[in-house]
């Protein structure tokens, strides 16, 4: 059933910070999931998956200004920060088979290969106009004919094996298929090796029929399905011509010519048009079966001379305008202080999943807060809800309302929660910054789940891998809006989500309303879970009389993480030893710990306290940043830097290892003793 907004968001009066009756996490976690409702989560789906929505277009402009509304009517604060980045858009492309070998002998013609996926009766909206045939943004423009390379995955170690092979990369185009990294690098490490052009492609065995039922019989990719995105791998994420201060309208920009964006043409496409080609290769059969994926052909490494593919790509890149939009619910007792709840607005497509599945659940817990408000229970700290700008094009929304107030971030903000692509299935999980985990563990403990009628946390544990061991947290790496609160300013932050969803439309024509209602659930359960994770998460971090940090949880998962790095150090036969600086940081985890139970007992926390505490997350922080990025300023976490999803922890280190350079190893290690006294000062003092 359809609802009309007015009749899911409720309409509520101005309130005022004096006007409260304050509520303990508890009682707040069960005052904003009373309102959550899985009917309120299904409108907004609907509104905002209701046209194609690619950042810098007219569709853009109208979902922010839904946003915009839909905040407002709860009775927030909105505020739209409006600002300028460098996009994409395409202009033309074509994909062509124009030789290849027959048993006749070598045959020239033209054979056109689909660029989009084909409309479908079953889902109306497949035929919306503003639809774009598949693209990624900021691809090299070119016109190219070459014989092709087949590159598996298009990972560094896989163009590495070609060349252990004697296949030669220059001059062909290369296809490679989706997964194993980021798509950008696949175009950067094909360039470097002197192909011409690449094709990626979505692989039957990692996304589509091998897995199950394709749409729109199933959820899974048919032979058309197209994944669009970005290509940019700059060593900063946001705005690519205003590394480290916010794109303004007027801001200072570096030259285009001067950005290492791709300069070879980039097109993706869907698995039957990479089986047409992959029929008509003749050179040596791939052997590795690691390499080979799902397409019912003989995976070959090369096409041979007479397969001759004719790709061109025609893009225009400009300077746009799109915006975060910002919903500001005020603390009641420390309105100074702030968690931020976010998720991108922005869509390839029509974007249900991608990334309306988090986005939905960002304005229902808003709607939750808000609700919860009007009735007099607030929370103690400032709640920002943020819908943010062109993620799709290098998370650059988020990074440039950090990078316009970082100094503000690193002394007001307590916490981000993300949620990208939220809920997509019924199995809930969160990765997490250290020094939150235990604080999510105690509010998700606090969540029912709409799948068991009991805790969600039973249901996280259970489905863990150990359940043994208690929930399970991923780690906090790269690929979405938390990048710029985590790896920039130092902000803690976590994400929660549900997944397990029989089916994958990531970034196609195919990621619409139907497709998650039938593969996902048109009940709504999922992202009804994860709202409910979402506040009581939300509200802990709010209401927390101290600072959700927990010094302990932050050194166990350092001495983790360096014995770990010293296990690859000794295979990698460096001399370094991380074993001293492991054993430093146990002998500190058990002071950190008694710390963390003292603060817990005391209940009510002071300014010098919470000062004191983001000391010792604030201590891994470094104005000069990574070698080489020097925009990733925590020495704690950065994203990996040849996969860009990936997180690399305890980066110094790791990248010394994985260099082989073992004087950067010796360096890392002083770097990383030299934060342990920074945050034993810390402890001496939290522990008097």
């Amino acid at each position: 059933m359809r609802l009309p907004l007015a009749a899911v968001v409720a309409c509520v009066a101005s309130f005022h910070v004096a006007a409260v009756s304050q509520a303990d996490v508890a009682s707040l976690t069960d005052a904003v999931n009373a309102v959550a409702d899985a009917r309120s989560l299904s409108a907004f789906h609907e509104l905002l998956a209701s046209e194609p929505h690619i950042a810098g277009t007219p569709g853009d402009a109208r979902t922010v200004e839904r946003l915009e509304k839909a905040f407002r009517e709860m009775g927030l604060e909105v505020e739209i920060h409006r600002f300028h980045p460098y996009l994409s858009k395409p202009i033309a492309a074509r994909l062509e088979i124009v030789g290849e070998e027959t048993p006749e002998g070598p045959r020239r013609g033209v054979m056109a290969l689909d660029l989009r996926e084909r409309n479908l009766l079953e889902d109306p909206a497949t035929a919306h106009p503003d639809l774009t045939w598949g693209w990624n943004a900021y691809s090299g423009s070119g016109d190219v004919t070459a014989e092709v390379v087949y590159a598996n995955y298009g990972t560094r170690a896989d163009f590495a094996r070609l060349k252990e092979l004697g296949v030669d990369v220059k001059g062909k185009i290369v296809l490679a298929r989706y997964g194993g990294n980021f798509r950008g690098y696949k175009a950067k490490f094909a360039e470097e090796a002197g192909a011409v052009g690449l094709l990626i492609y979505t692989d039957p065995a990692d996304t589509g029929f091998v897995k199950g039922p394709t749409w729109p019989e199933g959820g899974w990719s048919n032979d058309t399905c197209i994944q669009r995105g970005s290509l940019v791998t700059l060593p900063y994420p946001g705005d690519p011509l205003t590394p480290g201060v916010e794109a303004t309208r007027d801001a200072a920009r570096a030259d285009p010519a001067t950005i290492a964006l791709p300069t070879i043409p980039v097109q993706p496409i869907g698995y039957a048009a990479a089986e047409r080609i992959l029929a008509r290769m003749k050179g040596d059969e791939v052997r590795d079966e690691a390499w080979k994926g799902g397409v019912r052909q003989t995976y070959r490494y090369t096409g041979g001379s007479a397969l001759q593919l004719r790709l061109e790509v025609k893009q225009e890149r400009f300077v746009g305008e799109t915006a975060n939009v910002i919903a500001t619910l005020r603390g009641a007792a420390r309105p100074d202080e702030m968690v931020i709840v976010g998720c991108h607005h922005d869509a390839w497509c029509f974007g249900a999943a991608d990334p309306l599945a988090g986005t939905m659940v960002l304005l229902e817990s808003a709607r939750s807060f808000a609700d919860a408000a009007r009735k007099g229970i607030r929370p103690d700290r400032t709640i920002v809800f943020a819908a943010w700008g062109a993620e799709e094009f290098g998370i650059i929304g988020s990074v440039e309302w950090v990078e316009s107030r970082r100094k503000e971030l690193e002394r007001k903000a307590v916490a981000y929660v993300n949620l990208d692509m939220a809920s997509m299935g019924e199995r809930f999980g969160a990765s997490a910054s250290p020094s939150l985990r235990p604080s999510i563990e105690r509010a998700i403990a606090r969540a029912t789940s709409p799948f068991t009628g009991g805790s969600l946390y039973e249901a996280w544990v259970a489905n863990a891998k150990a359940p043994s061991s208690g929930a399970s947290f991923g780690d906090m790496g790269g690929g979405s809006d938390h990048v710029g609160f985590w790896c920039h300013a130092g902000v803690p932050s976590c994400s929660v989500g549900g997944g397990g969803a029989p089916g994958n439309s990531y970034h196609s024509n195919y990621d619409t309303v139907a497709w998650y209602r039938k593969t996902v659930g048109e009940d709504y359960r999922s992202a009804l879970m994860v709202t409910r994770a979402c506040n009581a998460v939300t509200a802990e971090f709010a209401n927390d009389p101290h600072v959700p940090i927990s010094v302990g949880a932050i050194l166990r998962d350092f001495v983790r993480l360096a014995r770990e790095a010293d296990d690859r150090r000794t295979k990698a036969n460096l001399a370094t030893s991380l074993a001293p600086l492991a054993d430093r940081a146990g002998v500190l985890l058990a002071r950190a710990d008694r710390v963390d139970r003292n603060l817990a007992a005391a209940g009510a926390g002071n300014a010098e306290t919470d000062a004191l505490l983001r000391a010792c997350t604030h201590a891994w922080l470094d104005d000069q940043g990574l070698p080489g990025r020097p925009w990733f300023r925590n020495r704690y976490a950065a994203t990996d830097r040849y996969s860009g999803y990936a997180p690399s922890l305890l980066p110094l280190v790791a990248e010394a290892i994985e260099d082989r350079d073992d004087a950067a190893l010796a360096r890392a290690v002083a770097e990383y003793d030299a934060i342990l006294t920074r945050m034993d000062t810390a402890l001496g003092q939290l522990d008097r």
